[in-house]
């Protein structure tokens, strides 16, 4: 019989035909299943289009429609993606950036599962002390107890006790009585020995402590059978506790009291709250272990003397007291005139400027005072009214109000002025202090949780246990150690346990994910990752790419979103998406080997990977003018150690630095809100330094990142940027606009009036499918042009409002050119690189990248005062190479014109086109937050320390300036 022919893995292939989505123009493609495939293009081509909403919905949607009915109720509906067919599909995850979580409660701990392991080990293997002295808390039988005590020299002479009254109030003559009854002979009350034949009158009022004297003993090796029973009588007296005093002789010192308990218990009578030993213990979670003040969040709200006061050179007559002064007319006379009181009774006067008023008027406006102050002022009517008063202070005052707003809008508003602070009980460790005083090897779960993953990989590494203890632990240090390998390997080393989960940035929120997706060992699933590179440094890259190799060679598909060279040379097959963006891509350019794309003539991916095209280095950089700069002096917040550094004012400057590093700290955390209080009149929290110089150059602070632009389909890139204000107004000025009367109101699709209210201005409507997803479909009234008939008959050479919106902003420039007003804003879009892009698309539609440039073009048309800096965080994020040479065109626009622009970047290409560069590390974590090189990148190159300097070193050869 003739052996049926087996397909090998090999020729194995995901087939997709006919893809539609979004710019997707009936996309056909077949790559291989189990290997490493890389999806490129320009920003907004199509990429995530056909890898996350084509591949992986599809994947997902028929892995939910195999489960059964019952458990896709709790799933909800996937839609199905348009496209004709796909073949070949796997079990699919998507590993993407957009998934963190946000709950404060979550930590790297918890999600990446390493915590619960914890938990368990401290359940298990944990030393338990008392939280006031240290001393070791546990719990002894009968047996352990009578072997301690004759463990004491020979000849000792003791007293076994059973404190039956510890602080209680009362006479206590029946239980004298009924002791007595039950043959004990001798009772030591308030520390006075007496014979329970005329037992002490005792006050009923006060506090009495009492313990029956079960027996007496001299230490020798036949009274075991005796101290045995005295033992378990004085447990079974009190419930679990026996003491053994020290009777002394004349002359000698008194030794302390030894206690021992069957439960846990300090042997210096310390009271003990914890009465098991759990995982739950360990829980922040869960009332078993969390701090009772914070309730496990390790932060409390608190209301912020810097937030709470305006600019300190103002006084309180001034206004300096933001609470005080913006609550209107009225509370601010009343303020007045308790302040008025108190200055006249402490000497101090209301025009002083705050920062001139002695430290204790100071803390006495902010706290309060515990007295009464004599309040007199005259009424409208001109009376003169006279009351005492108590005065709360500026700081009780703002938290009162929070606590008692009625309204989430007050509540908020109230917020702004409050700050979340270290919990005053647990000091942010978020745990009970016994659960705390648990330690293995001398550290507490808390402590071990905040130190670096690496300190903490190293920690359990060296972890000196007993025989007994390493075989309860084995299993458990085995899955931690394994978790730690793995998070370590994609570079994330210089995080902790403890960090909030919400404070992770979407590239290390991908890659913890995808180190616990390796620690599952799963075969024979499609992965699709959304740029996993992303901040990334290149001395990371490496070992990133190794763990993608490591996962597809467990026998799993990758299709990886990314535009990093090097991750596009480790690839087993590249699908290169374009040729354009938006309407000029949605088209495979090539799908093949990385050599096959370097040859590829028609690929902009290949041009740029083969050298045919070059992100040139500039051939001269501009001039740092020492007089212009600003300067961030003694910044100490996260992981900075006392950093000083100097920006110049006036030029490109990249800082860079391996994750982890701090940079984020030092331009968004403190010189970003540093300027946009001082500049911008806002009112944000810096983290802790200094001072900042320079702030007398600068008018203006704009910071720019990929968040979108809107979060709903109305918001588009002619409303962002308020061009469609400008065209509303133009069809408004139309000879048949003006006859019917119609106003630029007319011509908004978001109120009543010209829209369709069939659809209310959306152009689809949604039909609700029970058992299936939702359909949208185009609204019947107005064939989804979003206006009624009336309104698009008002014509502006030829074309109605809707034509507009469909337009590309290239057409759109074009046409509009002769209106200066107009064509100022599309040019500028068009200089971005936007083009392409419909001038009416909704928000929700635009890449990362393409929001970013709309709101750059935006500023961009604003005139320029040239005393402007523009903050920007990983711009290249999502950027393809030539996006990326578009942004240096409109970055080194703005700059031109006098302005700064300040980015944190990764992006060598970027880096070597910067005038200046500041480079932190050298390390990331508690190894980071100093200064490693500040210069051009040529000089930065030179300094051996610098990470990012070796790699802009070969950066610089490989692409020397003017070529």
């Amino acid at each position: 019989m003739k052996k049926p022919v087996v397909k090998s893995l090999a020729q194995a292939k995901i087939k997709v035909q006919g893809a539609r989505v979004h710019n997707l123009k009936n996309v056909d493609v077949s790559i291989p299943r189990d290997s490493l495939v890389v999806f490129t293009g320009l920003s907004g081509s199509g990429k995530s289009s056909l890898a996350f909403d084509t591949v992986f919905a599809e994947g997902q949607r028929r892995y939910v429609e195999s489960l059964s009915a019952y458990a896709r109720q709790f799933l909800g509906q996937v839609d199905r993606p348009d496209v004709d067919f796909i073949e070949g599909l796997s079990p699919a995850v998507s590993i993407d950036q957009k998934s963190t979580n946000r709950n404060p409660r979550s930590t790297v701990g918890t999600i990446t599962e390493i915590y619960d392991y914890m938990r368990l080990l401290w359940a298990r293997i944990g030393i338990p002390h008392c939280p006031v002295c240290g001393e070791l808390i546990q719990s002894q039988t009968v047996q352990q107890i009578a072997d301690t005590l004759m463990e004491m020299p020979e000849g000792t002479r003791f007293q076994v006790l059973a404190p039956v009254v510890e602080k209680k109030k009362g006479e206590f003559v029946d239980y004298f009585a009924e002791l007595a009854a039950d043959g004990f002979s001798r009772i030591i009350v308030d520390g006075q020995a007496h014979h329970l034949s005329e037992p002490p009158t005792l006050k009923k009022s006060d506090w009495h402590y009492i313990s029956v004297v079960v027996d007496r003993l001299v230490r020798k090796d036949s009274i075991l059978g005796r101290l045995t029973d005295a033992i378990e009588t004085s447990l079974r007296l009190t419930g679990g506790v026996v003491e053994v005093s020290f009777p002394a002789r004349a002359g000698e010192p008194e030794l302390p009291v030894r206690r021992f308990s069957e439960h846990r218990s300090c042997p210096n009578n310390h009271p003990v709250q914890i009465s098991e030993i759990e995982p739950r213990t360990f829980s922040f979670n869960a009332p078993f272990g969390a701090c009772e003040t914070c309730s496990g969040l390790g932060t409390s709200l608190q209301a912020d003397p810097d937030l709470v006061l305006a600019d300190t050179t103002l006084s309180l007559a001034e206004g300096v007291i933001i609470p005080w002064s913006t609550q209107g007319s009225g509370l601010y006379s009343y303020f007045q005139n308790q302040l008025q009181a108190l200055a006249a009774e402490h000497d101090f006067s209301l025009k002083t400027p705050w920062e001139d008023l002695p430290a204790r008027v100071q803390e006495m406006l902010l706290y309060g005072k515990n007295f009464k102050v004599q309040v007199a002022y005259r009424n409208r009517h001109g009376r003169e009214v006279k009351y005492r008063s108590g005065f709360e202070g500026a700081i009780s005052y703002v938290e009162r109000k929070y606590m008692e707003a009625e309204s989430d809008n007050v509540r908020a508003k109230w917020a702004e002025l409050l700050r979340a602070v270290p919990c005053a009980s647990c000091k942010g460790a978020r745990l009970k202090p016994e659960v705390l005083a648990v330690t293995v090897n001398d550290l507490s779960i808390s402590e071990v949780a905040d130190l670096s993953l690496g300190e903490a990989q190293v920690f359990f590494d060296e972890l000196t246990l007993s025989e007994r203890e390493a075989k309860i632990a084995a299993q458990v240090l085995r899955e931690i150690r394994a978790r730690f390998s793995f998070l370590i390997e994609v570079g994330l080393n210089y995080l902790t346990l403890g960090r909030a989960a919400g404070t992770l940035s979407g590239g290390e929120a991908q890659r913890i994910r995808l180190a616990t997706q390796i620690g599952s060992g799963l075969t024979g699933v499609l992965y699709v990752l959304d740029e996993p590179s992303i901040g990334l440094h290149q001395r990371d890259n490496r070992r990133l790419i190794d763990t993608l190799i490591r996962l597809r060679d467990l026998g799993n598909t990758l299709i990886v979103v990314e535009h990093d060279e090097e991750t596009i040379d480790a690839a087993d097959w590249i699908v290169d998406i374009g040729p354009g963006a938006g309407v000029e891509g949605g088209e495979v350019v090539h799908s093949g080997t990385v050599s096959d794309l370097r040859a590829n003539k028609r690929s902009i991916t290949g041009a740029f990977i083969s050298g045919r095209e070059v992100i040139a280095t500039p051939e001269k950089r501009r001039k740092v003018d020492k007089k212009r700069q600003l300067e961030v002096v003694g910044a100490r917040s996260n992981n900075l150690k006392e950093l000083s550094v100097k920006f110049p004012l006036g030029v490109f400057t990249a800082v860079t630095g391996v994750s982890g590093s701090g940079k984020s700290t030092l331009v968004n955390d403190i010189l970003y809100r540093v300027l946009a209080n001082k500049l911008n009149g806002a009112h944000q929290l810096p983290g802790k330094h200094k001072r900042v110089h320079g702030l007398e150059h600068l008018d203006k602070v704009v910071h720019v990142d990929q968040a979108p632009i809107g979060r709903t389909p109305r918001s588009n890139p002619a409303t962002y940027t308020g061009v469609f204000d400008k065209i509303r107004a133009l069809f408004a000025e139309t000879q048949e606009a003006k006859v019917r009367g119609y106003l630029a109101g007319r011509f908004s699709f978001n109120v009543k009036g010209g829209r369709c209210e069939a659809c209310s201005g959306d152009g689809t409507l949604k039909i609700e499918m029970n058992f299936l997803p939702d359909v949208y479909v185009p609204c019947e009234v107005c064939d989804g042009k979003r206006y009624n008939r009336e309104t698009l008959q008002i014509k502006y050479k030829g074309k109605n409002i809707s034509e507009v919106l469909e337009m590309p902003i290239s057409e759109a420039a074009e046409f509009f050119q002769p209106i200066s007003s107009i064509y100022r804003y599309l040019q500028t879009l068009v200089d971005v690189g936007l083009g392409y892009v419909q001038l009416g698309q909704a928000a929700t539609t635009l890449s990362g990248g393409e929001a970013q440039r709309v709101k750059l073009a935006t500023e961009l048309q604003k005139r320029s005062t040239g005393r402007t800096v523009y903050v920007l965080d990983e711009p290249t994020t999502g950027l393809h190479f030539e996006d990326v040479r578009k942004l240096l065109k409109v970055l080194n626009t703005l700059v031109d014109k006098g302005n700064t622009v300040i980015t944190i970047e990764h992006n060598l290409d970027m880096i070597r086109s910067a005038d200046w560069v500041i480079d932190l590390g050298p390390e990331g974590g508690s190894g980071g937050g100093t200064l490693v090189a500040a210069g051009t990148p040529e000089e930065v190159a030179q300094v051996a320390e610098s990470h990012t300097g070796r790699f802009l070193k070969e950066a610089l050869a490989a692409h020397p300036a003017g070529k």
